[in-house]
């Protein structure tokens, strides 16, 4: 049976986000890492040319580059983002992403609690 997630999210464990992937010829992969009620954690693969239109989120989001190059909207700023950056999205700010080059990302998403 396939782990639906690279770590369980009741017990401690190590995966690789720089594994490859093999070349990802178009489109986008992503794998979750790790999901709890409050915490969301998905390793993403982008292909040359791939976009993701504009749109927003409830959660706080944390973008971290890995490998390759994107340029990432947020607000109508265009970040080029490289491997090592970190991006912090707020809840509710709208962001898009292009890829000018193949890249990989992972993006942590933490849900506020309810007031």
């Amino acid at each position: 049976m396939k782990k639906s997630t690279l770590l369980s999210a009741t017990e401690s464990g190590v995966c690789s986000l720089l594994e490859p992937v093999g070349a990802v010829p178009q489109g986008i992969v992503s794998r979750a890492v790790l999901t709890t009620p409050a915490l969301r954690i998905t390793l993403f693969h982008f292909a040359t040319g791939q976009e993701l239109s504009e749109h927003t989120s409830k959660a706080r989001a944390l973008v971290q580059i890995l490998t390759g190059r994107c340029d990432f909207s947020v607000n109508g700023t265009v970040h080029a983002l490289k491997p090592g950056d970190l991006l912090h999205l707020p809840p509710g700010a709208p962001h898009s992403l292009t890829a000018p080059e193949p890249f990989s990302m992972l993006l942590t998403q933490a849900t506020e609690p309810a007031a």
